[in-house]
């Protein structure tokens, strides 16, 4: 089991970013994803759900309104879009797989500062 996240980078408050994480390894059609970050000094948090299907999503209070999860299962591809960031949205962010046990890639920075 694989995922590989991309997409991050530095953005103005206000602005927005797409991350991307590819999977492999697995029928990624079969396993609900998510999305978690981690900012220095605190612990990782969920950021972001979505089910198999894609039918049914979840976020985090803090994100709730902002960012979309979203899928691809022909691209075994899930996303995050993310607008109206915050510098507190700053943090490294995680794709996870849960595939009889976790499943994590190494993360893509995402800064918001002016």
């Amino acid at each position: 089991v694989q995922v590989v996240e991309s997409g991050g980078g530095l953005v103005q408050p206000g602005g927005s970013l797409r991350l991307s994480c590819v999977a492999s390894g697995f029928t990624f059609s079969s396993y609900a994803m998510r999305w978690y970050r981690q900012a220095p000094g605190t612990e990782r948090e969920l950021v972001a759900y979505i089910t198999p299907n894609g039918g049914s999503t979840d976020y985090a209070d803090s994100v709730q309104g902002r960012f979309t999860i979203s899928r691809d299962n022909a691209e075994n591809t899930v996303y995050l879009q993310m607008n109206s960031l915050k510098p507190e949205d700053t943090a490294i962010y995680y794709c996870n797989a849960f595939v009889m046990r976790d499943y994590w890639g190494q993360g893509t920075q995402v800064t918001v500062s002016s």
